[in-house]
C-alpha cells in the first residue's frame, strides 16, 4: 500500500482516490496542482492513499459480504498504519482533514464519522454516502457500520456525537453531468439533525462530476478552513 507525499509543514490532508484509482491519481489529473499554493506555503501537507475499491465494491466477481469484510480490512488500514505514519511523518500529532472526490468523498466522510476522534474534518467533494448502493441489496452490520446514511440517524451518543462538533466539515457538490446533489442534500439534513455543524455548498448546473470541477472546489475549501484552531 503506497502512499504519496507532498509538502513539508502544515496540517494534514489525508486524500481518498476515487473509483478504482490509485495514490498517484491526484498528482496525475493535476489536483495537486491545483493546491501546490498551500502546499508549497507549508500550510498543508498532503497524503494521497491507495484504495481497495477494485478488491471490494468495485469487484463485481466478489460476494457482497466478502466486500464487507475487505472494506473493514482498508477501514483498519487506515486507522491503525496511515495515520500513525502520518504522526511520524510530522514528528507529532498535528490536525488531519479527510478528503475525496466521488467515491474518495465517500471515504473521506465515513472515515470522518467512525472516527472522529482523530480528525479535525473532511472535504467530500460529489460523494454518495449510501453503501447499499454497491451491496446489491444484500445488507449485514458491516455494512449498515459503513453506510453514514444508515448508522448515522441512529447515533445518539452524546459523547461521540460531541466530537463532531465544531469540526470542518464540508459536503459539496455541483448540479451539472453525472451530479447527484440530492445525496449531499441527505447527508447535510441527518447532520443538521443531529445538531452537527457544517457546511453544505452545491455548485451550479456548470460544475460536472469531472476534475475540472474538483480542481476548483478543493482550494476554494482549503482557503476557508483553519484546523489549527479547532
Amino acid at each position: 500500500m503506497d502512499i504519496a507525499v507532498y509538502g513539508h509543514y502544515g496540517y494534514a490532508l489525508l486524500m481518498f482516490p476515487t473509483a478504482a484509482n490509485d495514490f498517484l491519481e491526484y498528482e496525475k489529473f493535476q489536483l495537486i496542482d491545483s493546491i501546490s499554493g498551500f502546499i508549497n506555503d507549508g500550510k498543508l501537507k498532503a497524503y494521497c492513499v491507495n484504495s481497495i475499491n477494485g478488491e471490494s465494491w468495485l469487484n463485481y466477481k466478489m460476494y457482497p459480504q466478502d466486500k464487507a469484510v475487505r472494506h473493514l480490512q482498508y477501514n483498519h488500514y487506515i486507522v491503525y498504519e496511515v495515520i500513525p505514519f502520518i504522526i511520524d511523518d510530522c514528528k507529532g500529532k498535528i490536525p488531519i482533514i479527510t478528503c475525496g472526490a466521488s467515491l474518495g468523498a465517500y471515504h473521506a466522510a465515513n472515515t470522518f464519522f467512525r472516527n472522529p476522534e482523530l480528525f479535525s474534518g473532511f472535504i467530500a467533494m460529489s460523494g454518495s454516502y449510501d453503501l447499499k448502493a454497491y451491496a446489491h441489496k444484500y445488507f449485514d452490520d458491516n455494512i449498515y457500520f459503513n453506510s453514514p446514511v444508515d448508522y448515522l440517524p441512529n447515533l445518539n451518543d452524546k459523547k461521540i456525537l460531541k466530537k463532531m462538533y465544531n469540526k470542518n466539515i464540508i459536503i459539496a457538490s455541483g448540479r451539472g453531468e453525472n451530479e447527484d446533489a440530492s445525496t449531499s442534500e441527505q447527508l447535510s439534513e441527518i447532520l443538521q439533525s443531529k445538531n452537527i455543524q457544517h457546511w453544505l455548498d452545491l455548485w451550479g448546473d456548470d460544475m460536472v462530476h469531472d476534475w475540472p470541477t474538483w480542481k476548483k472546489m478543493l482550494p476554494y475549501f482549503l482557503s476557508k478552513i483553519s484546523p489549527w484552531e479547532i
